[in-house]
């Protein structure tokens, strides 16, 4: 729950470099405006990470009301603590993600 409302404060800061980005060339060059293309891109990005960060652990903590969380959703084994302490929202054991 913690990371997933970082996530919502990081959404907060990131909102602002994902705006678009005006063509006023009196004021911004060329060069200038290719750079704040490539950081609204970035932006994007990072958003879209964050997004599928907070979707996983939305999935895990749903796993957990329902008593199925720390189970391989391949094989059905338990995923080690260890695995889950490094990605509280995996969902599969080490054997079967690494196929």
């Amino acid at each position: 729950m913690a990371r997933i409302d970082e996530i919502a404060r990081e959404d907060a800061l990131g909102a602002e470099g994902q705006s678009v980005v005006t063509l006023d060339q009196q004021s911004v060059g060329r060069l200038s405006r290719m750079d704040a293309l490539q950081n609204q891109a970035m932006a994007k990005a990072q958003q879209a990470r964050r997004d599928l960060e907070r979707r996983r652990l939305t999935h895990a903590l749903a796993a957990m009301e329902d008593g199925e969380y720390g189970y391989c959703e391949d094989c059905g084994e338990d995923i080690p603590l260890p695995r889950l302490r490094l990605d509280p929202a995996a969902t599969r054991c080490v054997s079967c993600a690494s196929g």
